[in-house]
């Protein structure tokens, strides 16, 4: 028997899912199908919201672009994926740190230990977003869509005239209205009720991933599906470096090679180098007036 006592649902992943009411009373591997089942969920919820999930990186890219930077604000579950997203940003792509900047309630030491009642401060929240100024954007992750932080952050970036957007799990969060836009995935009730470090927590890594990466792309950090901007700061990213660089040219490891070190190790003017059959210095060139995009490179020079 599971009774169903009456109490207040704020959102939707606090409600109690139909689908899995005997996963106490059930083998272990049909426990696993049943959140596996589950877990198919996220990614069609995203797919619901990728047009307005376009403006965001538009926007984004274009604020990128002109000097600005991104901001990610968020608590518990929230918190921790938008740092490990910020973080990743600068290996991945060679991002310089500061760019991609994650707000998380209660610092670093949050992330590995709950820090209690700073998650319901919105001055926490205004207060990590004092240095937000009007060139950047702002983006708070709530899966609840009513975290006080998160809202107190998102109220302080809009005040001071940047462009926000809210995450959320909840199709009717409380602070929708606090942004200019407003992502809320529609995941519906969690296997285990209240739990959002399943189905919202990955809807809300893969929205996070697909705007940074897509935001990374606008940049010119990629050409075709490569990176580009990787820094050989050891052998094994030399190594990534060189077969970057021939899987993208087609040429010999040895014609590679020689091009990076005549570009001093730079992957970007070795690629445009070897793609335009042009030198070093006319690869510099055609990169800087393609503000470091290889196609846009690769135009410049016919």
């Amino acid at each position: 028997m599971h009774p169903h006592p009456p109490r207040r649902i704020d959102a939707p992943t606090e409600r109690r899912n139909p689908r899995t009411l005997e996963i106490d009373d059930v083998s272990t591997l049909d426990a696993l199908r049943l959140l596996n089942a589950e877990d198919r969920t996220p990614a069609e919820a995203v797919a619901a919201v990728l047009p307005v999930l376009a403006r965001l990186v538009d926007e984004t890219a274009r604020r990128i672009g002109a000097g600005g930077r991104l901001h990610y604000f968020g608590a518990g579950t929230s918190g921790r994926l938008a740092v490990m997203d910020a973080a990743e940003l600068i290996p991945t792509f060679g991002l310089k740190p500061g760019i991609v900047v994650a707000h998380h309630a209660g610092g670093m030491r949050a992330l590995v230990e709950p820090v209690e009642g700073l998650e319901d401060q919105e001055s926490a929240g205004a207060a990590d977003a004092a240095d937000v100024g009007p060139e950047d954007v702002a983006v708070g992750i709530a899966a609840s869509g009513r975290t006080p932080y998160v809202g107190g952050a998102l109220r302080t970036a809009r005040a001071a005239g940047a462009f926000t957007a809210l995450v959320s799990a909840n199709p009717e969060a409380e602070l929708a209205d606090q942004a200019d836009l407003h992502l809320g995935v529609d995941t519906g009730p969690e296997a285990i009720a209240g739990s959002t470090r399943l189905k919202a927590a990955t809807a809300h890594k893969m929205l996070l991933n697909n705007l940074s990466t897509a935001v990374m792309v606008a940049q010119g950090l990629t050409y075709s599906n490569l990176m580009v901007d990787v820094t050989a700061t050891n052998e094994k990213l030399r190594g990534r470096v060189l077969n970057i660089l021939m899987e993208a040219t087609g040429r010999e490891e040895e014609v590679c090679a020689t091009a990076l070190a005549a570009s001093a190790g730079d992957l970007k003017t070795a690629l445009v180098g070897l793609l335009a059959d042009c030198s070093p210095g006319e690869a510099r060139t055609a990169l800087e007036a393609g503000a470091g995009n290889v196609r846009a490179a690769l135009r410049t020079l016919g």
